[in-house]
């Protein structure tokens, strides 16, 4: 149905609502879109479906990959454009999309400049993040950033409409940032600076929570949002959260707008240059996941660490109105092992996500015959690939980690936290299963308890030498950054001995989906035939990855989600007319604006 059609039959029930761009969702990508388009000069409604702001950016660790960052230009790290060019091209295979990675690999650093300049937004480098892998192009640093630490007072009212941090990965509410704040936790009973730092944040913490009810220090994902919506409320965008989306709305071959329930009332809201679908992707959408994840048939065997409410909301909207969706990638989605959190009575059970403390020292993973399937300080998506690879069909996809007490105490076990943390309740709930030997343990694990006694035998010896010829833990870049540096020889390895002996259960799960909507290098969405769809663009996990489904790095889906939002901003604030224009070269002429 067109737009005037609808009008004609809503005027009288339906309140009208207008704007130059309306976004969908509130995540890195649809706020990039936002603040972009506001800086230049259109009014933008930013509509989210649930209470709160953020979507899956505001649980994330929130680094993003742009390589040539001027965060690294600045830190004297130069690279031609063909080093990371060539690291996607082998990376990616038959799935590299040249006009897609140029764009990334063109505009990153000017995505970059422009927020530095114009808005709240800051940043931290990553420059001693290495890729995930070691193929040719791939560098040892320089290619991340993520948001600087950011003062939740600074939004005012806005603060209450910030999604919390994702509370299984925080300390009571109190979420640790990645890099040296991580690094300080882990090593507080062991150096006075460190002792000194976490308690200083403990204490500002306790301080919040009294006084404010949350932490104001904000960090990771949740400061990258909120550092966008800081920007974009002070750009005058009308910010509305519990408006969800029903449908496109159209006039003759262009979107025009969309129905958009609003507290409760429906409204139409016109959007006079157009609509960006930026509702996360389909994480928790059955019925698609079951499309796409071959291992499950019925989209239930997979617990997702995004927000519950990426239904697939903006693919399915796309779809009525004739996008294409592309489910031809890699992988459906960005695989992560997690495990299950008991919440209580009547409660489900929450996804705690393993990123980190595989690649520690003293902790393997292994099937139910007890053997090791993978280099377990494998990024989090190399890690499940292999489990699923490993699982035969009709077989639970499942692995445990297992390790001994001085691990658990020293680095925690996935929910279950380190020392000074008491470990009763973590067994009590059933998550943490707990034995004096290790045939016991693979006994309460349902493992084959021979098959675990050889397979640690086996490890403990790898750990003695420092090298493990079976798996190679340890032996990249990304492995040892990811282990423990005052560990040595090996910082992924060292023997699992002494009881009592610890596991816990490993399921498949993502951080986010990859197949989503197909876009070209505008973000604009293409239909069936693979034109552009006037007025129509996507971003964040609603548009398919430019990655096609492969994960080369740690921040390749809000790298790009920043960068191609930035450019749908661009986009939507072009003279009438200019869509026309099926490449980039438009762009050139609004670097003057930047």
């Amino acid at each position: 149905m067109t737009l005037i059609e609808r009008s004609r039959l809503t005027m009288k029930l339906e309140p009208i609502l207008e704007c130059d761009v309306l976004v969908l969702g509130s995540g890195a990508g649809g706020l990039s879109t936002a603040v972009t388009a506001a800086t230049r000069g259109l009014s933008v409604m930013v509509a989210e479906k649930e209470d709160v702001f953020g979507g899956t950016t505001a649980w994330s660790g929130g680094w993003m990959w742009i390589p040539r960052n001027p965060l690294a230009t600045r830190a004297g790290i130069v690279e031609d454009i063909d080093a990371p060019r060539t690291y996607l091209q082998n990376e990616l295979g038959a799935q590299f999309d040249a006009g897609k990675v140029d764009a990334l690999l063109e505009h990153g650093p000017k995505m970059v400049e422009f927020f530095e300049r114009n808005t709240s937004m800051r940043f931290i480098d990553g420059n001693r993040i290495p890729d995930f892998h070691t193929t040719n192009g791939a560098a040892k640093g320089g290619r991340s950033i993520c948001a600087m630490p950011f003062d939740g007072r600074e939004l005012g009212d806005l603060i209450d409409k910030l999604r919390p941090p994702l509370a299984e990965v925080t300390i009571k509410g109190m979420a640790i940032g990645s890099g040296q704040d991580l690094a300080h936790f882990f090593n507080a009973t062991r150096s006075l600076r460190s002792a000194w730092h976490v308690t200083r944040r403990l204490v500002a913490f306790a301080g919040h929570k009294l006084r404010y009810g949350r932490s104001m220090h904000l960090v990771n994902g949740n400061a990258l949002v909120a550092r966008l919506l800081k920007s974009a409320a002070d750009r005058g965008v009308d910010l509305r959260t519990r408006a969800k989306a029903v449908e496109i709305l159209r006039d003759g071959d262009r979107v025009r707008g969309a129905r958009v329930e609003i507290e409760g009332v429906m409204h139409e809201v016109r959007a006079a240059r157009g609509v960006v679908l930026a509702c996360g992707g389909y994480p928790h959408d059955l019925a698609r996941r079951a499309q796409t994840f071959a291992y499950t048939p019925s989209g239930r065997e997979h617990w997702s660490a995004a927000p519950r409410a990426n239904t697939g909301d903006g693919i399915r909207m796309g779809e009525a109105i004739g996008a294409h969706f592309n489910d031809a990638l890699e992988t459906p989605a960005a695989w992560a092992p997690v495990s299950l959190v008991p919440k209580g009575k009547n409660k489900p059970e929450a996804a705690f996500p393993h990123l980190i403390e595989r690649a520690k020292p003293g902790v393997i993973a292994v099937t139910r015959g007890g053997k090791r399937f993978v280099n377990e300080a494998s990024s989090y998506h190399d890690f499940m690939s292999a489990l699923i690879g490993t699982t035969q069909p009709g077989d639970e996809v499942c692995a445990w980690l297992v390790c001994d007490h001085r691990f658990q105490r020293r680095y925690g076990l996935g929910f279950s936290k380190p020392f000074p943390f008491p470990i009763g309740p973590y067994r009590r709930s059933g998550y943490l299963k707990q034995a004096n030997t290790l045939q016991e343990l693979a006994t309460q694990c349902g493992i084959d308890p021979q098959g675990l006694v050889e397979t640690v035998a086996a490890y403990n010896g790898y750990a003695k030498d420092g090298f493990d010829p079976q798996f190679h833990k340890g032996s990249t870049p990304y492995n040892r950054v990811q282990g423990d540096p005052r560990h040595m020889p090996n910082p992924c390895l060292a023997p699992i001995v002494d009881g009592p002996f610890h596991a816990v259960k490993l399921l498949p799960g993502s951080l986010g989906t990859f197949a989503g909507l197909s876009t070209d290098e505008r973000s604009r969405v293409l239909d069936q035939t693979r034109a552009p769809i006037r007025g129509l663009y996507a971003v964040g996990n609603d548009a398919a990855s430019m990655m096609g489904g492969c994960y080369p790095s740690g921040g390749i889906t809000l790298g790009p989600a920043m960068t191609f939002g930035y450019l749908a901003g661009i986009a939507l604030a072009e003279p009438a007319g200019s869509e026309a224009v099926a490449d980039l070269s438009t762009f050139k002429r609004a670097r003057t604006m930047q």
